[in-house]
């Protein structure tokens, strides 16, 4: 069997398993192509950040299960998952991924609803009588 490496990326409610394997540069998430998965350009360039960080785009084959959230989500997930695999492959990588901002989680997650209120911040209109 081949060598393979794994990571997990989180963004929002998303979660993507990333399976890292010596190949010719397939990306294939959920069993479908990249190009499917992710019409817009703009989210597959975001995606492939730290391939081209580490100029590995032709080296592995990602093979990737994407679950919860949406587009925008699932895409941040792929791109830190893809990160940290790459990181398992070659930790000399660490450097540049890290100094590009490629191996932090982003934090942010929608802020929960209050009660008494119309939503996380908003509020109901003041009515004085």
């Amino acid at each position: 069997m081949a060598l393979e490496y794994y990571g997990t990326g989180r963004r929002k409610t998303s979660t993507v398993r990333v399976f890292l394997r010596p190949g010719s540069g397939a990306i294939t998430i959920n069993d479908v192509a990249l190009e499917r998965h992710f019409p817009t350009a703009s989210v597959r360039t975001r995606i492939k950040d730290p391939l081209v960080v580490t100029e590995s785009t032709e080296k592995f084959d990602i093979l990737a299960t994407a679950s919860g959230g949406g587009v925008s989500g699932q895409a941040g997930a792929l791109r830190l998952g893809i990160a940290r695999a790459l990181v398992k492959a070659d930790p000399e990588l660490r450097v540049p991924l890290k100094k590009a901002g490629l191996l932090t989680r982003d934090p942010r997650v929608k802020e929960r609803k209050k009660y008494g209120l119309a939503g996380a911040r908003k509020r109901f209109q003041f009515s004085k009588r």
